[in-house]
């Protein structure tokens, strides 16, 4: 059997964290990783201690909002805010590694990456966001997509898990 990439390692472990998404539309996990090693995790659900959207519902899908609008009417943080904030909860700096990220960043994502000091993020899936794709081609990070096939999320190919 080959060995991983590890871009595939990385994107598969980015999959793995969206599992433990409480989010009712979309599931989203992401990784930071420096000299190929695993600084911080996150996923996309509620703050520390307070209810999440699986337990209260989703206060945008009742508003009837698409995706992409007013991510400020939200409970819920996304996976890579998740990620970030807990490599500054812990101490851990983020500045020069990479974000492996299952769905492509928003606008509010890449702001805080850059100013992270991410350098790259690799996705696995598109999010069409022209501000994030304006601000990125405005900025010094390096973005690509990789081909992984996810196991759990909205778009998963293996639903049973």
């Amino acid at each position: 059997m080959a060995r991983k990439s590890k871009d595939t390692y990385f994107g598969e472990i980015a999959d793995l964290v969206s599992s433990r998404s409480t989010c009712l539309r979309n599931q989203v996990g992401a990784v930071i990783v420096k000299d190929s090693q695993i600084l911080s995790t996150g996923y996309n659900g509620a703050p520390k201690g307070l209810p999440h959207c699986d337990e209260v519902g989703c206060i945008r899908e009742e508003m009837g909002l698409k995706s992409g609008e007013h991510h400020e009417l939200c409970r819920g943080l996304h996976a890579e805010q998740n990620a970030i904030i807990q490599a500054a909860y812990h101490g851990v700096s983020v500045k020069g590694g990479k974000i492996y990220v299952t769905t492509r960043p928003c606008s509010i994502c890449t702001k805080m990456i850059i100013n992270a000091g991410i350098e790259e993020i690799i996705y696995i899936e598109e999010y069409d966001d022209r501000l994030a794709a304006e601000l990125l081609a405005q900025s010094h990070l390096r973005i690509r997509r990789i081909n992984v096939k996810r196991k759990y999320g909205r778009n998963a190919t293996n639903k049973s898990q």
